[in-house]
């Protein structure tokens, strides 16, 4: 194992550095919350790639794989087609729009100030999907070293805070290309092959398994797949941790283009993991638990130093995930629910500093949340169907429909978040009728109430179709 603790630590140590590094380059808020907005194709594209596909992609993917087969796929899948669509229809007028969050974007459609309830869903959102891949730093630090659950989700979400606080979005965006190239090789090109060869192929897994089911692209059941379709799909349509990454790009061509590649590698994983699991499920068919089922696979099948890579791919897996949703909460903390009481005329080096303190407090909650949990795919869910449910009706009507109103919209969003919740507390946490109900709550309401109250003043809209044009002022930017 020496030789895979050496890669682990010499990952884990280029990692800080990173974080150091970028410490030199964020100097204003915009180089510290959306690295200076000029990032080209090849770093959008692996920084895109790498916040999508975290711990709950690859641990509860490859899971998934364990015990569905090849519809394991369909989470991951989901996320892949929803930065498709993403990329594909709004990127171009997100970036033009020159804002931090997506809290200011429904400021500037409906008029007034609407964050404050936007900004606690998404906060809300944002922590527990860095929670998501917090938890899954345990599954590594217990293959290495047999620590308990407790201490590596310290270990691993300590390092994450740190190289977050220090360079903000720069050593968010380093890290990533750097994450991004190593799960690439760890699970495409290392534990992919390596699993099927050891199972015998397709032809050998069948042997094995006996189970026609773990072939059909169906096993999951129709309803989870619709779920994950509309909980994913839509969730990273309006996910403040994409269009943090969205933000980034230095034009929407590199947007539109960054993000179809990022979409298409995601596809491209979903089904890696799938096989992963169906040859784990093959090679080992007695893990209890099935999130378990990718730390087992690496520690019984591949030599040493080879394990050492895929375990650190699957830690760049949590850790730009990790991360990226981290920036997002503390974003959305600052500039959403904290900066209505903060003095304005506030330095360059003073908005970086509330910044790092805000990235600080929330990392430090998110391990505390981390340590109480354990099911990934669980608080993903929570995530995804707060998000979801609560803010993708009035986020998609003010970009498609003009007849919103800031009332309907702040409405449609208190009730489909409660009705979201509502499920989850008393039904239960994978309960479908969770995303339907709250999305058929928030949409009813979002139309009727729009439609009650008197339509957009043409100013507002005036200077929304201005900023969607591209047309930021100088004095708007620096107020954002």
């Amino acid at each position: 194992m020496a030789l895979d603790y050496a890669v682990i630590a010499a990952y884990v140590l280029g990692m800080i550095g990173m974080g150091w590094w970028g410490m030199r380059r964020a100097t204003s808020k915009s180089e510290y919350l959306v690295a200076g907005r000029r990032l080209g194709f090849t770093m959008y594209s692996g920084t895109m790639s790498a916040v999508v596909l975290g711990g709950a992609s690859t641990i509860g993917g490859v899971g998934l794989g364990y015990k569905f087969g090849i519809s394991g796929a369909w989470m991951v899948f989901a996320i892949g087609l929803g930065i498709l669509l993403l990329s594909a229809l709004f990127a171009r007028r997100i970036v033009k729009l020159k804002v931090y969050t997506v809290s200011q974007m429904l400021d500037l459609r409906y008029g007034g100030n609407s964050s404050m309830i936007s900004g606690l869903v998404m906060a809300a959102y944002t922590l527990m999907l860095t929670v998501t891949s917090t938890i899954a730093y345990s599954t590594i630090f217990n293959v290495l070293f047999g620590l308990p659950k407790s201490v590596g989700v310290i270990i691993g979400g300590g390092i994450v805070v740190l190289y977050s606080v220090l360079g903000g979005m720069w050593s968010i965006t380093l890290t990533d290309i750097v994450q991004f190239v190593v799960k690439t090789v760890g699970i495409l090109f290392l534990l992919l092959p390596i699993s099927l060869a050891t199972a015998g192929g397709f032809d050998g897994i069948q042997a094995r398994l006996n189970d026609p089911a773990m072939f059909e692209v169906g096993n999951i059941g129709v309803s989870t797949i619709v779920t994950y379709l509309l909980i994913y799909v839509f969730g990273l349509l309006i996910g403040q941790d994409i269009w943090q990454r969205v933000f980034t790009a230095k034009s929407p061509k590199v947007a539109t283009w960054g993000g179809i590649t990022s979409g298409l590698y995601c596809l491209v994983y979903a089904v890696a993991g799938a096989l992963i699991g169906l040859a784990g499920k093959a090679l080992y068919p007695d893990i209890a638990n099935k999130d378990e089922a990718f730390a087992t696979i690496v520690e019984n099948l591949l030599p040493t130093g080879v394990r050492g890579l895929v375990l650190a791919a699957a830690l760049a897996a949590m850790m730009s995930t990790s991360s990226g949703a981290l920036i997002a909460c503390a974003t959305v903390a600052s500039n959403d629910i904290w900066r209505r009481k903060a003095k304005a005329g506030r330095d360059a080096a003073s908005d970086v500093h509330d910044n790092r303190m805000f990235t600080l407090v929330i990392g430090v909650v998110a391990i505390a949340i981390a340590v109480a949990l354990n099911d990934v795919v669980a608080a993903l869910t929570v995530a995804y169907n707060i998000l979801v449910g609560g803010l993708l009706v009035a986020i998609i009507g003010g970009l498609v429909w003009k007849r919103g109103t800031r009332l309907g919209a702040m409405v449609s969003m208190a009730v489909g978040s409660l009705t979201a919740i509502g499920f989850m507390v008393f039904v239960d946490v994978y309960a479908n009728e969770a995303i339907y109900y709250s999305l058929g709550a928030s949409f009813v309401t979002y139309v009727l109430v729009s439609l009650a109250t008197p339509p957009t003043s043409s100013e507002v809209l005036a200077n929304w179709d201005r900023r969607v044009a591209g047309d930021a002022t100088e004095e708007e930017l620096v107020n954002a």
